[in-house]
């Protein structure tokens, strides 16, 4: 399934890829294009380097251990936000920032989720939601602007501040911040009988805990599921994203088939289509989709 449906457009009018290949992508946040590097950009570019040159503003170069420098051919505002329309009453907004790590605040792809979060949950009376590894909170806006309970999890306390402006810009509030490990702060809502209507997981390839503990996602994800599926309400809902070389769509969905065995998994691949034509492919969200019986 693409983020490029039908009707994204409309909505994100403040984020645009324009082309990809040889490991790279260029894409417009707002007013400012940024050149990043893309591992899954394996083929060549559509549009000459010299096109590129020419409307790029700001290149992202890696050194080592994924961390690099930016440099900057415009005079560009840093910070800057955008926005994203939801639906026709609800925008929700985003601090944008040039970090180490060639990240800047924002996964553009997350709409297609933001969307389908915000339509569950204005279905749902007193609705809960936990956002695990949350980062800036994207899917917590998205959750809070359809009227719920949201908790949101992220081990590192600068990105938590950074996803309270973002709540602050959104003209939102009330979030509930917890800088946790993911695992253990679900454990502990296992203990203490807390559910949630939905759960929302988003975790990296490699992570570091709050304490320093360094994990894999091959090797935490059925467990952490497991935990999750203890703090699930009946036929509510979890959406995981996976963005990780190599790990199929059919791993997350054989997970959800044996710890939510009362439900159906499904999974949708998501790619941006650039101006030029080409699909980026840019990980996979599963949820559970309960059989009614």
């Amino acid at each position: 399934m693409s983020v490029n449906k039908k009707n994204i457009k409309e909505y994100w009018k403040d984020y645009e890829l324009i082309d990809c290949g040889d490991k790279e992508k260029l894409e417009r946040f707002g007013r400012f294009i940024l050149r990043r590097p893309e591992p899954q950009a394996l083929w060549k570019k559509e549009l000459q380097e010299k096109d590129w040159g020419k409307i790029c503003n700001a290149h992202f170069v890696q050194t080592e251990s994924h961390q690099g420098k930016w440099d900057f051919f415009d005079h560009i505002q840093n910070p800057w936000n955008i926005n994203y329309k939801i639906d026709q009453k609800h925008l929700i907004k985003f601090k944008l920032n040039f970090t180490r790590f060639k990240h800047i605040g924002i996964f553009p792809e997350q709409a297609h989720n933001w969307d389908i979060i915000f339509r569950y949950l204005t279905k749902i009376e007193n609705a809960k939601t936990l956002n695990l590894f949350a980062y800036t909170g994207g899917a917590s806006l998205s959750a809070k602007a359809a009227g719920s309970d949201v908790v949101h999890v992220d081990s590192v306390k600068q990105v938590i501040s950074w996803a309270a402006e973002n709540m602050q810009l959104s003209k939102l509030d009330n979030i509930r911040w917890v800088i946790e490990d993911a695992l253990k702060f679900v454990k502990r809502e296992a203990k203490r009988k807390n559910a949630y209507h939905l759960i929302i997981l988003d975790p990296p390839a490699y992570g570091i805990g709050s304490k320093g503990e360094r994990w894999k996602l091959e090797d935490s994800l059925f467990e952490i599921m497991s935990n999750v599926s203890e703090i699930l309400k009946p036929n509510g809902l979890v959406i995981l994203n996976t963005y990780s070389l190599g790990l199929s769509t059919m791993v997350c969905e054989n997970i959800f088939q044996q710890v939510f065995q009362e439900s159906k998994p499904h999974s949708s691949e998501l790619y941006f289509i650039s101006k030029t034509g080409l699909k980026l492919p840019l990980g996979a969200s599963t949820y559970n989709k309960i059989i009614k019986s």
